[in-house]
């Protein structure tokens, strides 16, 4: 069923709101857990002491570390409300690709969160530690430490889309498997600027293990397209 504009753009609102109450709701939920989350992005420092330079400075980082907790506790919902705004004016394929495609992508987020937080952040903080060891005795603000790695976190999330955009491109017919995979030089080189852009740190071991993990997501989502090709009917 059609619907004039003023409704389309009043369900819109209601909507967005409806997902701006499901993150502060989630953010006030995680603010009450918040010195065990900042325990937990503090585990990869190990040996590390942090220290509280300016007064407030915990404050505004559990605000911050909060919010972003309750954005990626409330992301199944906005995605939720995402689907429910957008499916009705889809076809019927256009449904069962977006649909996918967006669970995907949520699952993607959190694994590209969890790689960051498990092999990138370690890597790097025993890069930056070790090089200045015999020279400095390393004492962070515990502010400056986690926007590095909530930074590092959210950069890689998002580079863990590559699959998804890839899939898309191939079952829309824009992007042929075949062709992709004669991109590679330039998927390398792209991904090397990717993991130069996106890493808050100027090590080179960071840098490689994000540049590497988007080469190996391209080759997964190159497989993927070529895997729905097949599935696809052969025109006459």
């Amino acid at each position: 069923m059609e619907m004039p504009l003023m409704e389309h753009l009043e369900e819109l609102r209601g909507r967005v709101l409806k997902s701006l109450l499901a993150v502060v709701i989630g953010a006030a939920l995680c603010l009450v857990v918040v010195k065990p989350l900042v325990r937990l992005l503090e585990a990869p420092a190990k040996g590390i002491h942090f220290l509280q330079l300016a007064p407030g400075e915990f404050l505004f980082v559990s605000l911050k570390v909060a919010g972003y907790a309750g954005l990626t506790l409330a992301l199944p919902y906005v995605l939720f409300q995402l689907l429910a705004f957008v499916l009705p004016g889809l076809t019927v394929r256009e449904r069962r690709l977006i649909a996918p495609a967006v669970a995907g992508s949520a699952v993607l987020f959190l694994v590209g969160l969890i790689f960051a937080w498990w092999a990138l952040v370690p890597a790097a903080l025993n890069f930056l530690v070790s090089y200045g060891a015999d020279v400095v005795e390393p004492l962070w603000s515990i502010e400056r430490y986690l926007d590095f790695v909530l930074l590092l976190m959210l950069a890689t999330g998002l580079a863990f889309q590559l699959p998804v955009l890839q899939l898309l491109l191939g079952v829309l017919g824009l992007v042929r498997w075949r062709s992709m995979l004669g991109a590679w030089r330039w998927v390398v080189l792209g991904s090397a600027l990717a993991g130069a852009v996106l890493t808050p740190s100027t090590d080179p071991i960071t840098m490689l293990l994000l540049a590497s993990a988007i080469t190996g997501l391209f080759i997964i989502g190159v497989g993927l397209v070529a895997f729905t090709e097949k599935l696809k009917p052969e025109t006459p």
